[in-house]
């Protein structure tokens, strides 16, 4: 009933056609983080009209069947992070080089697993009778706002082909704009921001211990170079370091101030860790480990990154002043870690250990509840709780790896 309804009105559909190609595949990932290329297949399949007339506008649909590669055993890729886009190649009848677009939506993707990319949509104005091929051409999987591309590595056989038919045709076939397009836009990688110089010679904030139980120490920028899965970045932070005396140690809390970031993509809980070594100087020497607690929370995409402060426990190990100042950050992201090292430090804090240090060695104290030490090394952290959210400032850095993705974090620089 329905074809002879079509007939009536004098309507002829032209039935849709698919085919399958496969061609050999080189993907590069993003420069600087040191991976090489990966070689592999490629498996397409291209829906069209079979048969049109010249000035019909026809969609076209790219249906991934086989990714290039698997996502590498390096992180999982969260559900809807992922999205190709594409060239198609018009030969024949006419020449036109096809933009194809597809949505960022995909299952999660565990380490190890079948890359899953949403289908590729465009359109084609057809301008000439005759045969019009449909060929496959280079891609690119965008992940976490990086790019990996991926090109053909052999001549690509034809996976469609529209029947041209002479004749003033409508665009029936959907979109009324022209698909002749070059290959659509590249990488949106994020830049790191540049690093500004702190206070040649910044003054402690808090000294002396007359009866004091608290101390808060003065706001020093911090520049760091951070070393990431996706290469050198450079930033500055913001830090303040406070401290309250509990018997013969001191609790300390540490804050990065102001430079919130908000995620690029959603985080789930338990996935983001910031540490980061307190130096001592003056009097004392080593370093104490303070650190935050694990995200309790999921971070939806877009929304602001908090973490809570970081805390530790500083038992003094020498007599008299000693100076805390911040050191290495390490954040442990999503699987990663990002390593920042101080290209310059300063005085946050000065504390007078004279009558704290009274029974301790030089070397530091034993106690479990958080130590200094003299080869450097790192001290035992108090429990931490999650004590007041604070805006921990993070500027996102992120690499698709051949159809996978790396998620770091690093400082932001401080707005001016």
């Amino acid at each position: 009933m329905l074809t002879g309804a079509a007939v009536l009105l004098g309507v002829t559909a032209a039935p849709a056609q698919a085919a399958e190609v496969a061609y050999a595949t080189k993907c590069v990932p993003p420069s600087g983080i040191g991976l090489p290329d990966v070689n592999g297949t490629t498996k397409v399949e291209i829906s069209a009209p079979a048969t049109a007339k010249v000035g019909d506008t026809v969609d076209v649909v790219w249906k991934f069947t086989q990714a290039a590669s698997k996502n590498p055993d390096i992180i999982d890729l969260p559900a809807n992070s992922v999205q190709p886009s594409g060239t198609l190649k018009a030969a024949g009848a006419q020449s036109a080089d096809i933009a194809m677009q597809g949505t960022r939506q995909n299952p999660a993707i565990p380490k190890g697993g079948a890359m899953t990319l949403s289908d590729m949509k465009g359109t084609l104005k057809l301008t000439a009778a005759g045969q019009v091929t449909l060929t496959p051409d280079a891609y690119v999987v965008n992940a976490l706002s990086t790019d990996t591309k991926c090109a053909p590595t052999e001549t690509v056989q034809p996976a469609a082909t529209i029947t041209v038919t002479a004749g003033s045709g409508s665009s029936g076939s959907g979109s009324s704009s022209p698909s002749t397009s070059t290959t659509p836009s590249q990488s949106r990688s994020p830049s790191s921001s540049a690093s500004s110089t702190p206070s040649a010679t910044p003054s402690a904030s808090a000294t002396g211990d007359s009866g004091a139980t608290d101390f808060t120490g003065k706001v020093v920028d911090i520049p760091y170079t951070c070393q990431s899965p996706i290469g050198v970045k450079k930033a500055t932070s913001p830090i303040q370091i406070n401290a309250r005396k509990n018997n013969g140690s001191y609790d300390l809390t540490v804050q990065f101030k102001k430079s919130v970031m908000d995620s690029p993509i959603a985080i789930p809980a338990g996935k983001v860790k910031p540490i980061l070594q307190v130096v001592l100087g003056g009097a004392d020497k080593g370093s104490v480990r303070v650190e935050g607690p694990l995200n309790a929370a999921p971070i939806p995409q877009n929304s602001p990154i908090l973490i809570p402060d970081l805390k530790g426990v500083y038992k003094p190990g020498a007599t008299g002043e000693s100076t805390l100042s911040p050191g290495v950050l390490t954040v442990e992201a999503m699987g990663t870690t990002t390593t920042c090292t101080p290209d310059s430090t300063a005085v946050s804090l000065t504390l007078d250990t004279a009558q704290q240090a009274s029974g301790a060695s030089g070397g530091g104290s034993s106690s479990s509840g958080g130590s200094t030490s003299t080869s450097g090394g790192l001290a035992e952290t108090g429990s931490g709780d999650h004590g007041a959210l604070k805006a921990l400032g993070l500027v996102a850095g992120t690499a698709i790896l051949l159809g996978g993705a790396v998620f770091t974090f690093m400082p932001r620089r401080r707005a001016s």
